[in-house]
């Protein structure tokens, strides 16, 4: 029920009698009319809009135009008067007009206050018996005290509101009332309808006009922190206007003088190195339009800066720059044997390269190989030898450990610093669109909730698709077709397939012990003395040494372990040197043992002596090739199998192959069948805390158990390799240089693999496979003649099955 119009109060005049202050504090019955979020107060003038049903009831039942106004609460409760105040005041009705949809426009003229004492009727109209209420206070100094107190506030309050009329204060000091005073402020303060029902119900004029005090301080206390809100604001607002009327004039007094302002000059830079950047169409209208968003923008925004960036990266990619490749094919063969010694295939597919881009020229799509070796072996500094050989940009880009798709593709300009990823940070860092891109360690990259970086990949990889890679961060296509990628992987099954299949395979195995001799006179000890500050002359390293190294203290596929016990003997000289004492010119074998202390490793790392049940496997790890051996332990039981070592799916299934082939031929192997029910059968590798899997170790594992089963001893010289079907065949393994390599490091003097593995020979250097007897077997019966002593006789197998030992 709110007002039309602004309230009014109709007060006496100084010094004029007012009737209300006379009239006898008689009961009388009215109807009550509920006000909606109102307050009535004495004396108060109130136009009002009634469209409740009750209230126009009250309006109807008024016979002498006279109504108890009383405010309604917010909460609803039981009953008929119970959400109603119980103290309102007796308002005259002045006028009532019926308006077209049933409602009323009324005002009302409060006279007096009343507490409701009794309910007479609720229906049709609530009607109920009021009783006035008079104050007997006398106006002392103190009363006159605290109005002046009050008109001051008020006046305040006036001038700071914005919706008090400035009249409002004249209005209040007119008033010789002092609970009418008190009335009036606390009717025109916007203050909660219960503070206002409060001031109402207060009798007393002084206590009323103590509560109008604090009412008035409170809200003085809110207008000033607003107004100091306000003038902050408007501060803000005034001074950002003023330096743009200033930046304004700045403009037209440099243009007359000939002279641009900051701004323009950084845009003009800008569109200079655009121009000189010779983007392609797309990204050239790209970036024209953000120039022109930049030019709107102030300085001070964030958004100018974001925009700034973003041209700043598209003026620092190359989008045509490119470096001109070696076409001397001399040249190019030169460096790379300057740089890595062996390594043929790889030097090969790199000259090859070289000489097909002569001949196609441009339209020769870029290469993607992919390094696959034990770690030491040189795979990436080998791709800094192929950029230098090529006479491009080198980049490398690290993967191990990367699991967010943002890390390659980036962040979109949406996010708080955001960047390109690391492929577009790279070639920034190479400044052609044409370097030599090492992608290093891509066998280790992981993926999580924030995406597969693997996946992102696919298309840098993929030369269909690279011409056009897609950053979130550029939003633009970006030619990566020039590029010559390269990654590096120890093992290429952790790389996913559709990874694997854009990628050409170059595998890089471990070096001999020849080729460690070499690569340690050419680069390792030169390097060494260098890193170290010793002259040249200073150290002879024997070959009897580098060999003692090599065999005593590394056993390694690469040659990291030999570089740094070479370092080592090189630091402990230069201590001497540095000390003043005598130091040792000839590096020999003993000095070795003398400066690296006993020897780690031994050179033949196989069985003292040849056993029953124990035979040499060859497995292909990360690190390289390595020999495993097997054991196969008979126990007296109940035909069980017990595989231990940490073994994989894969490889337990090889050892179930292999028994069953050895009960399935126990007749021709010289076996009891029925032995099979009445002995528990245990394979172990040792090295438990390795895992291992794969099915190259079926054939040793079957060599083994028929050992074991017979009574026939192993060679320990001897390494063998290969699936087992159960029908007694070998099948092809992968992995086999590696394990070559691995054996001859081992001291093996015989390496029997598949007869299918052939091909596989020609990878194998001439000098091991000089130094060792490789045979090639089809089946297993060959393998057990070349492995396996000859049968012995009938007394000595009994005795053969005494060896069992039995279970606790």
């Amino acid at each position: 029920m709110p007002t039309d119009t602004p309230v009014l109060f109709n007060f006496p005049a100084p010094g004029e009698h007012d009737p209300l202050t006379t009239e006898r504090a008689v009961a009388r019955t009215l109807p009550v009319l509920p006000l909606l979020d109102n307050v009535m107060f004495p004396r108060m003038l109130a136009p009002l809009y009634v469209a409740e049903e009750r209230a126009i009831r009250a309006i109807e039942a008024a016979s002498d135009r006279l109504v108890l106004a009383v405010a309604q609460r917010d909460a609803i409760g039981e009953g008929p008067f119970a959400d109603l105040y119980s103290v309102g005041v007796e308002a005259v009705v002045q006028r009532v007009r019926k308006l077209p949809d049933g409602s009323l426009s009324v005002v009302l003229e409060g006279r007096r206050r009343m507490r409701v004492m009794e309910l007479l009727s609720p229906h049709p109209a609530l009607i109920v018996q009021a009783m006035p209420l008079y104050s007997d206070g006398e106006r002392t100094i103190a009363v006159e005290a605290m109005m002046r107190a009050v008109l001051s506030l008020y006046e305040r309050v006036v001038r700071l509101s914005r919706t008090l009329p400035d009249d409002a204060y004249v209005t209040a000091m007119n008033v010789d009332d002092p609970g009418g005073l008190a009335d009036l402020i606390a009717s025109t303060l916007p203050i909660p309808l219960a503070s206002r029902q409060q001031v109402l119900e207060t009798i007393d004029p002084e206590e009323r006009l103590h509560r109008v005090s604090a009412l008035l301080t409170q809200e003085l206390d809110v207008l000033e922190l607003e107004g100091r809100i306000q003038s902050q604001v408007q501060r803000e607002v005034d001074r950002s206007q003023r330096e743009f009327f200033l930046r304004e004039q700045l403009k037209v007094i440099q243009r007359e003088l000939g002279q641009d302002d900051p701004a323009q000059r950084e845009l003009k830079l800008i569109r200079e190195r655009l121009e000189a950047a010779g983007l392609p169409a797309l990204a050239r209208a790209r970036a024209d339009e953000e120039i022109g968003r930049l030019e709107q923008l102030s300085p001070l925004t964030p958004e100018h800066a974001v925009v700034r960036n973003y041209l700043d990266w598209l003026v620092a990619l190359p989008w045509t720059q490119n470096s001109a490749d070696n076409a001397d094919l001399r040249l190019a063969a030169k460096v790379l044997e300057q740089n890595h010694y062996g390594l043929g295939k790889v030097k090969d597919r790199i000259l090859e390269f070289i000489a097909v881009r002569q001949l196609a020229g441009a339209h020769m799509k870029a290469p993607i190989l992919c390094f696959v070796g034990p770690p030491g072996v040189g795979k990436t500094s080998l791709g800094q030898s192929i950029a230098e050989a090529l006479g491009r940009k080198f980049v490398r880009l690290s993967l191990g450990g990367v699991h967010d798709e943002a890390e390659i593709r980036g962040h979109r300009r949406t996010y708080i610093g955001a960047m390109p990823g690391r492929i577009l940070q790279r070639m920034k860092t190479a400044g052609t669109i044409n370097p030599v891109f090492m992608l290093d360690e891509v066998d280790k990259i992981g993926a999580d909730f924030r995406g597969d970086p693997t996946a992102a990949l696919l298309e840098v990889l993929d030369p269909e698709q690279n011409f056009s890679f897609s950053d979130h961060y550029l939003d633009l296509g970006y030619d990566l077709s020039q590029v010559m990628f390269i990654t590096t992987a120890n093992i290429a099954d952790d790389i996913p397939d559709a990874l694997l299949d854009r990628m050409e395979v170059i595998e890089i195995s471990g070096y001999t012990e020849e080729e460690k001799l070499q690569i340690a006179r050419r680069f390792l000890i030169p390097r060494q003395f260098s890193a170290n500050g010793l002259p040249p002359t200073t150290l002879t390293v024997t070959t009897p040494a580098l060999q003692a190294i090599v065999r005593g203290y590394t056993y390694e596929s690469g040659v990291r372990g030999l570089e740094r016990a070479i370092g080592s003997i090189c630091r402990k000289t230069a201590r001497r040197i540095a000390e003043g004492r005598s130091t040792h010119r000839r590096i020999t074998p003993r000095l070795v043992e003398r400066m690296l202390g006993p020897p780690r490793f031994e050179i033949g790392r196989t069985q003292e002596q040849d056993q029953v049940g124990v035979v040499t496997g060859l497995a292909y790890t990360g690190a390289g090739g390595d020999v495993m051996p097997i054991e196969v332990s008979l126990m007296e039981g109940k035909g069980g199998l017990t595989l231990t070592g940490h073994l994989g799916e894969v490889m337990q299934e090889s050892a179930q192959a292999a028994l069953s082939y050895a009960r399935s031929n126990a007749a021709t192997l010289g076996i009891d069948a029925k032995r099979f029910e009445k002995l528990d059968i245990h394979v172990h590798v040792p090295e438990g805390a390795t895992p291992k899997d794969g099915p190259s170790g079926g054939v040793a594992m079957a060599i083994a158990l028929i050992s074991a089963l017979t009574g026939r001893e192993a060679r320990r010289d001897v390494a063998i390799t290969g699936e087992l079907t159960l029908r007694g065949r070998l099948l092809a393994v992968g992995g086999i240089k590696e394990k070559v390599l691995g054996a001859y490091r081992a001291g093996i003097k015989t390496v029997i693999m598949p007869e299918k593995n052939r091909h596989d020979l020609v990878e194998i250097p001439a000098q091991i496979r000089g130094r060792l007897q490789i045979i090639l077997a089809d089946r297993i019966e060959q393998v057990q003649e070349q492995v396996l002593a000859p049968q012995p006789p009938a007394p000595e197998r009994r005795n053969a099955r005494k060896v069992i030992t039995k279970a606790k």
